[in-house]
């Protein structure tokens, strides 16, 4: 009776044990269960097959429809971005336009609007302001865009420069609190614009501002300093936690991504978008490819795919672009670039940028958030 027992006894311990030892014993299996932990990665040939967002376009006339056809191919959806002004367009003529590419496309195409200045500081604007908005967002507006103006251009009856950070804004920012839509913010601009055109470190900068000098702060001593706009926006950040932002631009802390991480530490409401910034990254990497690697992948959660794209862009501008179909190609060769920077770990050049960098190869998981998860969780209209 005893023997018996202690024969079922091992029997069941050796059925218990056996998996267990059978996984352990080969190292053969031992390494194929490890490489189940190893991070996977794009290549360019998955380029189309992805779906992606790029979260900052600016849609402006029907001549642009070229290029939402080449986005249908590319794989992208778009959030076209209302701004302030537009070629002399006012806010209500944009957001008119967007809403037609929203009806025409509406599974490419998202939208978000921007608000006038115009008579601000009177008694009737806050009221306009918001009824203005509740009819944006039952229009589909995703987003609310504030525009380098405030800080830079737009100026109260004394003179001085409105702020971000003005109480006089504060109705527009409940309401979008309670509305539970995303404020996007172009405030400031790049770093360089404080410098002479010979000392920026990317090329792009070098043309907007060769092309636009009443931006170029250089030339401008009077203005608001960079570091009073970012303090503005900051200020603004400190003030209202429960505000969903997204930093356009990187933010305009695109000079240092140092710099950028203090303030996503610092504010977790805020996320940033890229939007012709990428050259500022790649410049970075030409120095210093780690720091630039390490970033995207510690605050891989607060990052936007951008472009900026339209059809006055310097660098379309530059290369004497016209016809929809150049506007379009130039769109698939810049989308591709900048997969390339993301997904490879090729040695690469690029028109914006002076010497050689490597490729990020960030893992697919890393690259799927910034290209799509991540506009979608800050701009959670993208999902409908």
């Amino acid at each position: 009776m005893k023997k018996n027992y202690l024969f079922k006894y091992r029997c069941w311990l050796i059925i218990l044990i056996y998996p267990l030892l059978q996984n352990c014993q080969s190292p053969a299996n031992g390494s194929k269960a490890e490489s189940h932990s190893l991070p996977t990665y794009y290549g360019a040939d998955d380029f189309p097959t992805i779906k992606k967002h790029d979260a900052h376009v600016h849609l402006r006339t029907d001549f642009d429809t070229l290029f939402i056809r080449q986005a249908e191919a590319d794989n992208f959806s778009l959030l076209t971005v209302s701004v302030y002004t537009a070629s002399g367009r006012p806010p209500e003529e944009q957001e008119k336009f967007s809403v037609k590419m929203k009806e025409t496309f509406p599974s490419k195409v998202f939208y978000g609007t921007a608000f006038s200045l115009e008579n601000f500081g009177k008694p009737d604007w806050e009221k306009q302001t918001i009824n203005y908005l509740k009819s944006s967002f039952a229009k589909g507006a995703i987003a609310v865009k504030v525009w380098k103006n405030i800080g830079m251009e737009h100026r109260d009856d004394d003179g001085s420069f409105v702020m971000i950070d003005d109480p006089r804004f504060d109705p527009i920012w409940d309401l979008l609190e309670a509305e539970n839509i995303t404020l996007l913010g172009h405030l400031g601009e790049p770093k360089n614009t404080w410098l002479p055109l010979e000392e920026m470190t990317v090329q792009g900068d070098r043309d907007y501002f060769r092309e636009n000098p009443k931006y170029h702060m250089y030339l401008h001593p009077d203005y608001p300093s960079y570091d009073e706009l970012i303090a503005a926006r900051d200020r603004l950040l400190e003030k209202r936690p429960r505000l969903r932002f997204v930093g356009a631009h990187l933010g305009s802390l695109e000079y240092d991504v140092d710099e950028l991480a203090k303030r996503l530490d610092k504010y977790p409401n805020m996320a940033v978008d890229m939007a012709e910034r990428i050259s500022h990254l790649q410049h970075q990497a030409v120095s210093d490819w780690q720091r630039v690697h390490n970033f995207l992948i510690k605050y891989q959660d607060r990052l936007i795919y951008g472009t900026d794209l339209r059809r006055g862009a310097s660098d379309i501008v530059a290369k004497g672009l016209e016809q929809p179909s150049e506007i379009a190609q130039h769109a698939h060769e810049v989308w591709l670039r900048h997969w390339k920077f993301f997904t490879s770990d090729e040695t690469m050049e690029v028109p914006k940028v002076k010497g050689q960098f490597k490729g990020m190869k960030l893992p697919k998981e890393v690259v799927d958030k910034i290209y799509r998860t991540n506009a979608e969780k800050w701009y959670p209209g993208l999902l409908h």
